[in-house]
């Protein structure tokens, strides 16, 4: 039997192998060459029809370019990280935009590199896979040994340095990328949770009296006593805190006006002055302002996720994937009659993170005071 007749014909007891029209494993190949090569650097087998030499060495450049523009998104992306430090929101917009889009550019380029690189550097021919045992025998290891170096041969990783060498270097900064973004999981546990904790509310002024509650986008001061109709509803920011919306995400609140009697036993009534209650505005879910109200029920509602809360009953949960009330606001008012924050919330307003136990626990500490 010739070396022909075998890559055609096999024992029935031998793994199945390429049909015929395909190439065979050529034997004795490896990465730095082999006995029987073509000018492109492919094994001279049935069936493989080698790129053209010039649409080759044009694929090579355009792959080696997009390699190229990899390394530099690469390194771009790790740098970004350095320089662009997040800390309100504009800063955070910058750093997300710099990181995206560099990581972006990084891996559309090293696909674009990869496609160009099999389209118009490796040979054409089909391939037929045919069923065979799951367990695979030392000769199906063998034959998928020799298939391995035979697709080396053919990608020309060996005869072209300059491709190899391009998406080793582009290939580097996207492995290091996980290990830079693994020092943002260092800082979470102990210091951010800090600043969710409380809010400008629990903060005296200048000149050391209570903040005062003001309209939100006015900036008008409210009295008590212009604040009498029942059902009424007022969304309210902190004095001195009108325009800073870092603030402004944790101490917005909506005001509602209760006659005695609607208060239920939920509600914190040493909080409330004159049957005024102020919960935070933030959706204990996902964040969302929650200010859409109904006077019949008292009912407060998220837009977004459909939380509803019973303001009548300390904002409790009463339908929706929030898992907690709105935080209640102690008020009172001062010696002009305006309404007043006397202390912060007594738990984290918004969304519920990891350590809000421990805010909770030095909640229960402090008596009830935060």
């Amino acid at each position: 039997m010739t070396d022909n007749d075998h890559d055609i014909e096999q024992p029935e007891e031998r793994v199945p192998r390429r049909v015929i029209g395909t190439p065979s494993p050529a034997a004795g190949t490896s990465l730095l060459g082999a006995e029987e090569h073509d000018a492109a650097g492919v094994p001279d087998v049935p069936g493989v029809i080698p790129q053209d030499e010039r649409i080759a060495r044009k694929g090579e450049r355009f792959a080696a370019l997009c390699f190229v523009v990899t390394l530099l998104a690469g390194i771009a992306f790790i740098v970004s990280y350095v320089v662009f430090q997040v800390g309100d929101i504009e800063t955070t917009k910058v750093s997300t935009l710099a990181l995206g889009g560099t990581l972006t550019v990084a891996l559309l380029a090293l696909a674009t590199g990869i496609v160009i690189w099999v389209r118009m550097v490796m040979p054409k021919y089909n391939l037929v896979q045919e069923r065979h045992p799951m367990a695979s025998g030392p000769e199906a290891r063998e034959y998928v040994a020799e298939t391995f170096l035979q697709g080396a041969a053919e990608s020309g990783i060996a005869k072209r340095p300059l491709l190899r060498r391009t998406l080793l270097l582009a290939s580097a900064p996207l492995g290091l990328a996980p290990l830079v973004l693994l020092r943002d999981l260092g800082p979470s546990y102990s210091d951010f949770p800090k600043e969710l904790r409380h809010t400008v509310w629990g903060k005296k002024t200048k000149d050391g009296k209570d903040r005062r509650l003001v309209v939100e986008g006015t900036g008008a001061p409210i009295r008590a006593a212009d604040f009498n109709s029942p059902g009424g509803i007022l969304s309210v920011v902190p004095e001195g805190y009108e325009h800073d919306l870092n603030a402004l995400a944790k101490a917005t609140l909506i005001l509602i006006k209760f006659r005695p009697e609607e208060i239920k036993s939920g509600t914190n009534v040493n909080w409330t002055h004159d049957g005024i209650v102020a919960y935070s505005k933030i959706c204990t879910h996902v964040g969302c302002p929650a200010a859409l109200y109904e006077q019949t029920t008292h009912h407060i509602l998220c837009p977004c996720h459909q939380s509803t809360f019973d303001a009548a009953d300390g904002a409790k949960v009463i339908f929706g994937p929030a898992a907690r009330p709105l935080p209640q606001l102690p008020i009172a008012v001062d010696n002009e009659g305006y309404l007043v924050a006397t202390a912060d919330f007594a738990v984290p307003p918004g969304p519920s993170f990891w350590e809000r136990g421990d805010a909770e626990a030095e909640v229960r500490e402090n008596g009830g005071h935060a």
